[in-house]
């Protein structure tokens, strides 16, 4: 289950995980709960969003980054004059 698309943007098993944590934070099997979605592909999909600074990690608890998008790197790139 990949969360960012290639192009950067988030899948619909990405936007269901930013915005089961959007305004509060959450367990990894809270967020399994609020989406439906299988706490394994929960948890992979959570690793790829903290690695795509789109969602933050401290201890146990996730939440969402400041309007997560797009991926940073990918849509930086993609903007006139960057890089």
């Amino acid at each position: 289950m990949a969360c960012v698309n290639s192009d950067g943007t988030l899948s619909p098993s990405g936007r269901a995980l930013v915005a089961a944590l959007e305004g509060n934070s959450a367990t990894a099997e809270e967020v399994a709960g609020a989406t439906g979605l299988a706490l394994f592909r929960v948890r992979a999909g959570l690793r790829e969003l903290v690695h795509a600074n789109l969602v933050t990690v401290e201890g146990d608890l996730y939440r969402a980054a400041a309007k997560p998008t797009e991926a940073p790197d990918r849509a930086d790139a993609s903007r006139p004059g960057a890089r």
